[in-house]
């Protein structure tokens, strides 16, 4: 099989060896899947296996599957949890030869959720649901197989944080036998937001069920079915006027977009994005300092038109400064609207009226041709000449295209994601934070 036909993304994904059917060989469209494996970088792992002697590297298991390749298809994901839960729902499906180990599936683990009023989410060893006959739930749904209890245990801190379950602890009912305990305080895991509350009562069977439904389909490698069923239940809360319920979908939505997973594994070159070589913070030339080179970026975030704030983001040198960061809390015409170029353009006009802070080299605004235009606009307006480029996301809200100024984009490219992707982190903390105050 030659590697070079394939124009691999650098990017997260599952990646499948196709070969011929048992039966002869068949179209590619019918070929049988021989192996099936997750990647970081779906370019750097599927080049590894062509590198080196692979009898030493892989085993002669894998030497053989290559052997037999005849193509090679992959489908990339939006992070590298999505990947691993891809493989392991794809492997269950398929069940490619050149998948198993020297272990069987009795020693792998699995995510299983129990058939109860408020299921619990547990993880388990696949000899462990053949042989605990002592177990006092049903299951009504597994996950896996997943072969590395490490990468599982990762992935559920993770998908926990999102959608917060049930493990261990008793229901309400079951540890106050349906009484009322004034100040009844509840588990670990609910006192730090990893559990909703079944054990002091603080969610009903139908919301909670809800969670355990989205987290369900998650886990089947239906994100987006997910982010729909997030945005449905918020426009509805919206429209009844409940921000506080909006803003909990706001924030899962948003969680499901920007998944951090590094931890799950481990890339040189993710871990050290926000650290790549660049300008130093001074650099002394000729015995006078030079400034570094300064990136400000600029987000709005607001909830259908409401409690709408701005924030900026600065990167100096090799690093975001956090020191700089400012937040501005909208007051004028376009505040109350879903109006994004008017607020942009207030946020601009009152940052730049600060003449003590130091000019940017470079200006970052979140979003299309509009918010560009607005933003130029707003800058020959207070006569300033600062280049200035606009991060355009696709409809996953990831980085499709930077408009602008094209030598800037391409010269600081990872630099202009990464604070972009830091001023729409820190502007919607602020505006969770504002909401709260609001519904005090």
């Amino acid at each position: 099989m030659d590697l070079k036909q394939y124009n691999l993304p650098d990017a997260p994904g599952v990646y499948y060896f196709l070969g011929p059917s048992k039966l002869g060989q068949l179209p590619k469209n019918k070929r049988q899947i021989l192996y099936i494996g997750k990647a970081t970088s779906l370019k750097d792992r599927v080049r590894s296996y062509f590198n080196g002697d692979l009898g030493e590297t892989r085993g002669p298991k894998i030497e053989q599957m290559l052997l037999q390749a005849a193509d090679l298809k992959w489908q990339e994901t939006d992070s590298v949890l999505e990947a691993l839960i891809l493989e392991a729902e794809l492997i269950k499906k398929h069940q490619p030869p050149y998948n198993t180990r020297e272990k069987d599936d009795k020693s792998y683990w699995y995510v299983v959720i129990t058939k109860e009023d408020y299921p619990r989410v547990l993880m388990r060893r696949g000899r462990e649901l053949e042989k605990d006959l002592s177990r006092k739930y049903e299951i009504e749904k597994t996950f896996g197989p997943f072969p590395f209890s490490s990468e599982l245990k990762a992935a559920l801190k993770i998908v926990r944080r999102i959608f917060p379950y049930r493990d261990t602890c008793l229901l309400y009912s079951e540890k106050n036998k349906g009484l009322k305990v004034p100040g009844l305080r509840g588990c670990f895991n609910s006192q730090i937001g990893l559990c909703p509350g079944v054990c002091t009562g603080a969610i009903d069977k139908k919301t909670y069920r809800q969670i355990i439904k989205n987290l369900g389909l998650f886990f089947e490698g239906k994100k987006e079915q997910v982010v729909k069923n997030l945005e449905k239940e918020m426009k509805i809360a919206v429209k009844a006027q409940n921000f506080e319920e909006a803003a909990r979908w706001r924030d899962q939505i948003f969680a499901l977009k920007h998944i951090q997973d590094v931890s799950l594994l481990k890339n040189t070159k993710t871990e050290n994005f926000l650290f790549e070589a660049g300008a130093e913070l001074v650099n002394r030339r000729n015995g006078k300092e030079k400034t570094v080179f300064r990136l400000e970026a600029y987000d709005v975030a607001h909830l259908a038109g409401a409690s709408t704030v701005g924030a900026m983001a600065v990167w100096e040198g090799r690093e975001l400064n956090k020191s700089e960061y400012r937040l501005f809390k909208l007051r004028g015409r376009s505040a109350n609207k879903s109006d994004d170029t008017g607020n942009l353009a207030e946020i601009l006009r009152r940052r730049f009226t600060h003449r003590e802070w130091r000019l940017p080299d470079l200006v970052v605004v979140d979003g299309g041709q509009a918010q560009f235009n607005a933003a130029q606009k707003t800058l020959n307006q207070l006569n300033l000449s600062l280049p200035l480029v606009a991060v355009v996301k696709d409809e996953k809200h990831r980085p499709r295209e930077i408009l602008g100024e094209k030598t800037m984009a391409k010269n600081h490219r990872r630099k202009i994601l990464a604070v972009n992707a830091d001023v729409h982190r820190f502007v919607l903390a602020y505006h969770r934070k504002i909401l709260r105050q609001m519904l005090k």
